[in-house]
């Protein structure tokens, strides 16, 4: 493999790789085969599994999620995409109603291993209804796993995790992230869900960040280090299980902390975050918390005015100073 993979050949990477391993993991979804995926996220799948593990469907999003929780019933492993997550509200009541509680309400005598991928965010200027970030609906929903890697090596091995999960996983790619590089994982790389990565040490402030906010806060965490505030960058990489004796850990070393998420403000994760935080780390605490989040409004179309809306390194590096003053 080569010295640097692109975050959209790690997707393709991660699902073949799972594939090779596992004959019962299927992929299914629209454009996916010959056409590689809308976003060329399943590039080479179709040459090297055929048609009867690569499966273009019909534009039904709950044609698509029904299918693969039937085939996770009957004994497969499937991976349904969604195009685009804003479209996850066309198949919401498997996704909310049907798939997360099956386990549950069969007392564990049926799983349905399953992975809904889906792309993710905004910053690219699709506008209202391709763009949100929509970490936060599946979050509200008990039974499902969330996923959100920031970098290639962990999408391989966070979609490793999601694949031999017998829960079901939401598992989200950020359309912002995938032309970004790093460097691949070795073989069998699997990165175990729910567990944070401390991505840049630091002692005076904890950001905590999920997917393309990860390199916003380290961008921002750069800039802070010019002026002599250290920020510590904790990327959760997983929003269920939320790893929050990381962050615990973090703010034990700096006592200030900002979350930072492309959630609206409104009912996003970081609310859930800094709750955690306020019941099991109060006392660790020297300042107010402070969540740099999306505005409550739909995402503009105009590249100018998303930016309004969405976290910026400026919106984070302000926010900080504010902190570090307090």
């Amino acid at each position: 493999m080569a010295d640097v993979i692109t975050y959209r050949e790690a997707v393709a990477e991660g699902l073949a790789r799972e594939m090779r391993r596992d004959a019962s993991v299927v992929c299914l979804g629209e454009d996916i085969a010959a056409a590689g995926g809308v976003f060329k996220t399943t590039t080479g799948l179709l040459e090297e599994f055929g048609p009867g593990r690569v499966w273009d469907t019909p534009i039904s999003e709950q044609a698509i999620v029904g299918a693969a929780m039937g085939a996770a019933l009957t004994g497969m492993r499937p991976v349904a995409e969604i195009m685009f997550s804003d479209f996850l509200a066309c198949c919401w009541d498997y996704v909310a109603n049907e798939i997360p509680k099956i386990r549950y309400m069969t007392g564990g005598q049926v799983t349905v291993p399953l992975v809904v991928r889906t792309a993710n965010g905004g910053g690219l200027g699709f506008g209202a209804q391709h763009s949100q970030a929509t970490e936060n609906w599946a979050l509200t929903v008990p039974g499902l796993k969330i996923a959100a890697p920031a970098t290639p090596a962990d999408v391989i091995g966070m979609l490793a995790a999601a694949v031999r999960s017998d829960d079901p996983v939401v598992f989200f790619e950020h359309k912002g992230l995938f032309a970004t590089k790093g460097p691949p994982p070795p073989p069998d790389h699997v990165v175990e869900l729910g567990r944070a990565a401390v991505v840049r040490e630091g002692g005076d402030i904890t950001l905590v960040a999920l997917a393309s906010m990860v390199p916003l806060a380290l961008k921002a965490a750069g800039v802070l280090a010019g002026e002599g505030i250290e920020a510590e960058v904790v990327d959760l990489r997983c929003l269920v299980p939320l790893d929050a004796a990381t962050v615990l850990a973090s703010l034990r070393k700096t006592s200030r902390l900002v979350t930072v998420e492309e959630n609206p403000y409104q009912g996003g994760w970081g609310a859930t975050v800094v709750s955690v935080v306020a019941d099991e780390g109060f006392g660790l605490l020297d300042a107010p918390v402070r969540r740099v989040a999306g505005e409550c409004v739909p995402l503009p179309f105009a590249d100018a005015l998303e930016q309004q809306v969405v976290p910026t390194v400026d919106k984070v590096v302000t926010e900080v100073r504010r902190l570090a003053a307090y």
